[in-house]
């Protein structure tokens, strides 16, 4: 004791407490810029979808609401004005043809778009995670099986299993919620394969083996040894899924098999565009400019996530610094 006081008073500086994972993680994606600004925008964009009834009573404007008198009939029902009839009342211009608010059509979409990517995400991940982890704590015969299918799935032409399973569901059943489970019950192989081999891997730590011979089952062993050691990888390729699911339904909804009218969503809006590009620019420009914007930011912040979550990623990150990653001063 008074030795430590002695050297307290000599102006040793006290000992600082190893930061937490969470503490960490937030650490390394504050030090990366472009994944930080990328943060930002998945925000904003999650805030206008969240928020897309009150921005619209904001606007004044019904997503569904015709103008027929803010189009050009005789020239086919392109918007009158400059840039797609864009003015006080409609912020983004109106949608050729009909005359609907383009603004709420947008926020609406982005609601539709991100809550079908977001839901088709979490889907994938839980079927790949309990497929994976079935095959790798299985018997042979199991894995084996479990393992062929995820091959079958893999060499599958996806789009054209999405292209006919939505073709022949009836039009009754919610469009949104069919693309999910589409989507989400087609790319789940990824995750499985993940899942699998570093399951694989961990079988044979020390810490697994010792909680098999203390009696336990796979599946209790799975969710209290393996889980947390597989949260990382599995989080990072469901960052790095989730712009790609965007880019499949806005692929279907352009394809005429996505989300069906009234209902907007932006590749939908791409799709009607496709006959307006030159009449009317804007309505092809912004739903593209902003798909554009949201997978190149959902990219950017999984490939944060991704680099933040490496173990080996931190010593890239202080090349220079001088810091180290349990919160204390210069090396």
């Amino acid at each position: 004791m008074s030795e430590a006081l002695l050297v307290q008073e000599a102006g040793a500086a006290p000992a600082v407490a190893p930061a937490s994972g969470a503490r960490l993680f937030r650490r390394r994606l504050r030090a990366q810029r472009a994944a930080s600004a990328a943060a930002l925008v998945v925000l904003l964009l999650v805030l206008v979808a969240l928020a897309a009834p009150l921005l619209t009573a904001l606007a004044g404007q019904d997503p569904n609401a015709y103008h027929p008198d803010l189009v050009d009939s005789a020239a086919g029902g392109v918007p009158i004005g400059s840039f797609g009839g864009i003015s006080g009342e409609h912020w983004l211009g109106v949608e050729p043809g009909t005359g609907r608010d383009l603004f709420a059509r947008i926020v609406y979409g982005a609601r539709v778009s991100l809550g079908v990517a977001l839901v088709a995400t979490v889907l994938q991940i839980a079927l790949g995670l309990v497929i994976g982890l079935a095959a790798a704590l299985g018997s042979r015969r199991t894995d084996q099986i479990l393992s062929r299918i995820t091959d079958i799935n893999v060499a599958l032409p996806i789009m054209v299993i999405a292209l006919a399973l939505l073709a022949i569901v009836p039009e009754s059943f919610p469009r949104p919620v069919l693309i999910a489970l589409v989507i989400g019950g087609i790319n789940w192989a990824g995750t499985s394969k993940i899942v699998r081999a570093q399951a694989l891997a961990l079988k044979s730590l020390d810490f697994v083996a010792a909680a098999r011979l203390s009696g336990r089952g796979k599946w209790s062993i799975a969710r209290r040894e393996l889980l947390p050691s597989l949260a990382a990888p599995v989080i990072t390729y469901a960052a790095l899924a989730f712009p790609t699911n965007i880019i499949v339904e806005a692929a279907l909804s352009f394809l005429g098999v996505g989300i069906k009218p009234p209902t907007p969503s932006w590749g939908q809006m791409l799709t009607e565009a496709d006959t307006w590009y030159q009449a009317a620019p804007t309505y092809l420009l912004i739903p593209a400019g902003l798909l554009f914007v949201t997978v190149l930011a959902l990219t950017v912040l999984g490939e944060g996530v991704r680099t933040a979550l490496d173990p080996r990623a931190s010593s890239r990150l202080r090349v220079g610094t001088g810091k180290n990653d349990t919160g204390g001063g210069a090396a």
